[in-house]
């Protein structure tokens, strides 16, 4: 079952409308099935990532628009539903390079990307 501080990050998403609620039922339903796959799994000695964060900043204020923290057990499913929103200037190969980063355990700032015409910066960490 997915740990109670997860499933309040999911509600907060919701909450927000950062996503729809049946979304939120998937993610809970992928995370719960992650935590059982979980459960076999022997413990390698370095700590796996737990977070995959989402930041976007407001090039001219310098404040954040968006700041989404998403448990490592939802990634894939959480790709998949965001995927309809990356913009057309970013190419497929960029998100191919972050998938392959999540991949392979990679940690740390996966992403960068500003958008000089909309004043944004988009920012993609694995922690």
């Amino acid at each position: 079952m997915a740990s109670t501080e997860e499933r309040m990050q999911i509600l907060k998403m919701i909450e927000e409308g950062k996503i729809s609620a049946s979304e939120g039922a998937e993610l809970i339903r992928a995370l719960d099935r992650n935590k059982q796959s979980e459960r076999a799994e022997p413990l390698h000695g370095t700590s796996p990532a737990r977070w995959f964060r989402v930041r976007v900043t407001d090039m001219t204020s310098g404040r954040n628009k968006v700041n989404v923290n998403i448990p490592m057990g939802l990634v894939n499913v959480g790709m998949k539903m965001g995927a309809r929103f990356i913009p057309d200037t970013v190419d497929n190969a960029e998100y191919q390079d972050v998938m392959e980063a999540i991949r392979s355990g990679r940690q740390g700032k996966v992403f960068d990307y500003t958008n000089e015409e909309d004043g944004e910066r988009v920012e993609i960490f694995v922690e």
